[in-house]
């Protein structure tokens, strides 16, 4: 008999039990003389987890006197061992396991051969079925899969009669429900607690059991069309990547989603009676137990491609193909998700919104970008992350570490709350400083501005008493949207955003999209091949290129800011002649307008971002042209280490604090000085204490930083004294310490100034 034959048979008969009035217990104990019978087994038992020990609770070939009395731990014997582990056992002799544990209340001392499969229900084990045999020998491939169809669908019957431990609560959910600490890529800092949401919610099935195995048969070709559709349109979506990784997983997704194998064995599961579903779960869950055991990182990384086709084609022919931002947050949520595009980051309610948790996500990821202006904890790379936590699971996420502790004890949640009782006191601390202007102890006044790309921002200016904002990201409407902005639109949120600024000074950065930016609406072949984006065809660089684009945005930033100063800066600039052709869009816009008599801004101010190494040795040349210069340290640190930022091998190797980097710096401010143009920072760099010491030593009168960042430095700054600090920093980078960083703290700490 074949493996679906057997599953069919037994499935038939599982229906009329379950379709009876018989109470649980009655149902179960004819269940395990069906599978018996079929797979003419001298032993058939079935396991409950029941307050913490699996309890066995049915057989057919054991001492019925046994039956609620022997209880194993889960991890103990061999039945403990699968429901701890989730995977299958075929042995020939039982008692040459190292697990096996005899128990002579059973009677089972004269079975030797032992085959058990775990009941399985939302990923976590909730029972175990098992046969054994007298005569030694390993069961057939075709009995193993028959067991493990038979166990997904008494796993529902156990389920809605109450028969086990509720998910996630109880002493019985200690393995399952133990705190675990997952490592991963800090993104985005901050901390952050809440029950874990899935992005793509998980499909709960609910039949099991297929009433027309034709018409389950037919929803699971139709859905497979649908899912093949979609992987051929996905080449053109920017959220899969550049250059060989992009080629390399969509060939991967097409080659599983057209394996005949795949569709095969949900046939073949559909065949034995179940649903379709049930029959994609069944594979899916062979699928899973595989998994673990692959120890090739490269297969496992395929084996999780499958996985998440498989839950893609779950979620179509189910037709649940919504998001858990359609259905709406309940409360203090952690999202996660294998990746995110920002518009998706964006549907999310903000005040339930505490962090998320990605499986991919790299520093430059568009949804880190609009995460990290939103002020959301973010940490990426976290390996197998949907497989690990459950949906509600509660979770402490540590952006400030890259941790994530899942099914925190008592202990690891009141040590995170204290933290964040700490963070909430500085909060409230530096919340007071809101109407402080920062000034140094010697008098000195620091602008402390806010970087902002998004309307929603706005408000920040005010609440966190900023003097303007020094950087506003003009690309964030451009990656949010699935189609180029029209001019009506971009002039409206750029008017919006000089109206809610009111007199406090706007720098609007014209678009920086291109390279790692991509835009599935901009793309073409030139940026698709590129093997080092950043460092590509990108920013000022591809708009003066699409000068059609730049002169759109030009016009827009002139009707928004009529009646009013424009401030813009162009980024990614290399050399003078870039600006001065930057500069002829807007001057060839301005003429157009007044060509038609609109009205204009008061007066317009061009800057430049200084990210490109190059571009210092032309200060000279170019600064007379200019009212300002903003130093965008991201980039300006990997150009000139030649360390690209979002390889997590390089994150974390060369320090802001470098003397080569500070060095450079205070080469551009000694060649701005005594000049006309404003120098100041937009970056990462000049929101934390410690380097922003370090830039106002070099003589740094601009800072433009997250929001989050604007009473700490407002803090620093109050306790500064600059000629003191100054002078300190003239001797450091004219005789280098071998630990620049450890200096500057030790020198903090010595006049009781806070850079922590």
């Amino acid at each position: 008999m074949s493996a679906t034959a057997a599953a069919r048979s037994i499935l038939t008969q599982l229906h009329e039990v379950m379709a009876s009035r018989l109470h649980a217990q009655g149902k179960l104990n004819q269940v395990v003389d069906i599978i018996g019978e079929a797979l003419h087994s001298e032993v058939c038992s079935i396991y409950l987890l029941r307050e913490g020990l699996l309890e066995l609770y049915a057989t057919r070939g054991l001492n019925q006197a046994a039956v609620h009395v022997t209880k194993l731990a889960v991890g103990g014997g061999l039945t403990g061992t699968i429901a701890q582990n989730i995977e299958t056992l075929n042995l020939a002799e039982a008692a040459t396991h190292p697990e096996f544990q005899y128990r002579p209340e059973t009677g089972e001392e004269k079975f030797h051969s032992f085959a058990g499969v775990p009941i399985v229900r939302r990923e976590r084990a909730i029972g175990v079925l098992t046969v054994q045999h007298t005569e030694p020998r390993r069961y057939e491939e075709v009995e193993i899969e028959a067991l493990q169809t038979v166990a997904m669908v008494l796993a529902e019957l156990i389920h809605n009669a109450g028969l086990v431990d509720t998910e996630g609560t109880g002493e019985g959910s200690e393995f399952h429900s133990g705190q675990e600490v997952l490592e991963g890529l800090q993104l985005v800092k901050g901390l952050a607690s809440g029950h874990a949401v899935f992005h793509q919610p998980r499909i709960h099935i609910e039949q099991t059991v297929a009433e027309d195995t034709e018409a389950e048969r037919q929803r699971v070709y139709m859905a497979f069309d649908k899912m093949r559709e979609q992987i051929e349109q996905m080449s053109g979506q920017a959220e899969f990547g550049v250059g060989g990784e992009h080629e390399q997983v969509l060939e991967t997704y097409k080659m599983f989603a057209y394996d005949e194998g795949w569709s095969r064995r949900i046939n073949e599961a559909i065949d034995s009676g179940l649903t379709a579903e049930a029959a994609i779960e069944r594979v899916q869950q062979r699928t899973r137990m595989r998994m673990r055991e692959i120890q090739d990182p490269l297969l496992a990384d395929r084996m999780h491609d499958l996985e998440d086709l498989a839950n893609r084609l779950l979620r179509i022919v189910s037709g649940q193909l919504g998001t858990a931002a359609s259905v709406g947050l309940r409360g203090d949520s952690i999202l996660i998700a294998k990746n995110l595009g920002p518009a998706e980051l964006l549907e999310y309610d903000k005040r339930r919104l505490k962090g998320v948790v990605l499986e991919e996500g790299s520093l430059t990821a568009h949804v880190v970008i609009v995460a990290r202006a939103m002020g959301v904890p973010v940490i990426g790379r976290v390996r197998n992350a949907r497989g690990l936590i459950r949906e509600g699971d509660q979770l402490l996420l540590d952006g400030d570490r890259g941790q994530l502790t899942i099914r925190p004890g008592q202990g690891a949640t009141d040590a995170f709350e204290a933290r964040f009782v700490r963070s909430r006191e500085k909060q409230a601390a530096y919340a007071k400083l809101r109407d402080v202007e920062p000034y140094t102890r010697d008098g000195q006044r620091v602008e402390v501005m806010i970087n902002a790309g998004l309307r929603d921002d706005i408000p920040m200016l005010s609440l966190t008493g900023a003097d303007g904002i020094g950087l506003f990201r003009t690309e964030f409407q451009f990656l949010v949207s699935a189609a180029l902005p029209q001019r009506d639109r971009q002039t409206r949120l750029y008017r919006d955003v000089l109206e809610a600024a009111g007199e406090k000074p706007v720098i609007f950065r014209t678009v920086d999209i291109g390279g790692d930016k991509s835009l599935p609406y901009l793309r073409n072949e030139t940026t698709r091949e590129e093997e080092n984006p950043a460092m590509g065809w990108r920013a000022l660089r591809l708009a003066l290129e699409r000068d059609g684009l730049l002169k759109v945005q030009a016009r827009s930033l002139l009707e928004a800011a009529a009646g009013r100063t424009l401030n813009v800066m162009f980024p990614m600039v290399s050399e003078p002649w870039e600006f001065d052709a930057a500069r002829d869009v807007f001057e060839s816009q301005i003429a157009f307008l007044k060509m038609r008599k609109h009205k204009l801004p008061e007066a317009i101010h061009y800057g430049v971002m200084l990210e490109v190494p190059a571009l210092a040795e032309m200060l000279d040349v170019l600064a007379p042209r200019l009212s300002f210069i903003s130093i965008g340290t991201n980039d300006l640190t990997q150009f000139l280490f030649a360390a690209d930022r979002s390889n997590p091998k390089l994150a974390e190797r060369y320090d802001w604090l470098s003397p080569a980097i500070l060095r450079f710096l205070r080469r551009v401010v000694t060649t701005t000085g005594g000049s006309h143009v404003t120098l100041g920072v937009c970056g990462e760099m000049g929101g934390r204490r410690l380097e922003a010491m370090a830039l106002l030593g070099l003589g740094i009168r601009r800072l433009s930083i997250t929001p989050a960042a604007v009473g700490p430095i407002k803090g620093l700054v109050r306790q500064i004294d600059m000629a003191e600090i100054g002078a300190a920093m003239a001797g450091w980078l004219a005789n280098p310490p071998a630990d620049m960083r450890a200096t500057m703290q030790k020198w903090a700490a010595e006049r009781g100034i806070e850079v922590e």
